[in-house]
């Protein structure tokens, strides 16, 4: 692990919320949706966890936007494809904030690139980061949220999953495998009160998307309903209700804020 970016702890300010007391890790949690979501539940009353890469500036003012909703913060570099790293992240956060019990596997990488020119070793990257860190994670949240007999795993997937797209084709067979873990995880998990879900978001305006050519946007933009690209806010939501009592009833679900692109 290449180190701690920030910790703070801030305990003047109690506030009720849907997520009051729970202990939230957020992968790629610094910037984009991520950030979004760290946020989002710490005004619900969760201590965040996250981990970024490097982005010790994100990663401030998304601690600083946690503090400020009085709840603890704690924020960490992490190659979510490295083994070791994971490990101290996961040991650290829990170490710092106590059990973990709500795990947001949203850390993703994406570029386009032609199906002939992408190489196995991008291949492999994109599946590393995308869907084998989510497996990793489960893996280690598992054994604790067993132990409590309560858990929410929430894994991002993308709408791409479903429809494909050219220029993506690693990225579209990670996002599938994303769907299709959530769902083996969900049937395997339920009976001992983890619940396991995906959210599925159409084109979202994030730092993520930096690597698509202007073509390749305009042309996404002229297939959606809605005429515009979402917002990280959009999807925050989203997550909140899977974490919450509110997705009681949710197992195995992906949900898709996507402004229209996929109709499920």
């Amino acid at each position: 692990m290449r180190g701690i970016v920030d910790v703070r702890v801030n305990r003047t300010v109690k506030m009720a919320g849907r997520l009051e007391n729970r202990k939230a890790l957020v992968t790629g949690g610094s910037r984009g949706i991520g950030a979004a979501i760290a946020i989002a539940f710490a005004s619900e009353g969760a201590d965040v966890a996250f981990c970024h890469d490097d982005d010790a500036e994100g990663a401030a003012e998304v601690v600083s936007a946690i503090e400020g909703c009085g709840r603890n913060a704690m924020a960490i570099q992490c190659d979510v494809a490295d083994d070791a790293d994971v490990q101290a992240f996961w040991a650290e956060s829990a170490r710092a904030l106590g059990p973990i019990d709500i795990l947001v596997n949203n850390a993703g990488i994406g570029a386009e690139r032609s199906f002939d020119a992408i190489d196995l070793n991008e291949f492999d990257r994109m599946i590393a980061v995308n869907l084998r860190a989510v497996f990793h994670f489960a893996k280690l949240a598992s054994p604790g949220m067993q132990s409590m007999h309560w858990g929410r795993i929430i894994n991002i997937a993308s709408q791409l999953a479903y429809k494909g797209a050219p220029g993506l084709a690693h990225y579209c067979a990670a996002k599938a495998g994303v769907i299709g873990l959530t769902r083996a995880l969900a049937v395997e998990l339920a009976g001992s009160g983890i619940l396991v879900n995906a959210i599925a978001p159409g084109m979202v305006e994030t730092r993520l998307n930096d690597g698509l050519t202007a073509e390749w946007k305009d042309r996404k933009l002229s297939e959606l309903p809605i005429h515009r690209f979402g917002n990280p806010a959009e999807i925050a939501p989203t997550a909140v209700l899977l974490a919450s009592s509110d997705g009681d009833f949710y197992v195995g679900q992906t949900l898709s804020p996507n402004g229209g692109d996929v109709f499920l």
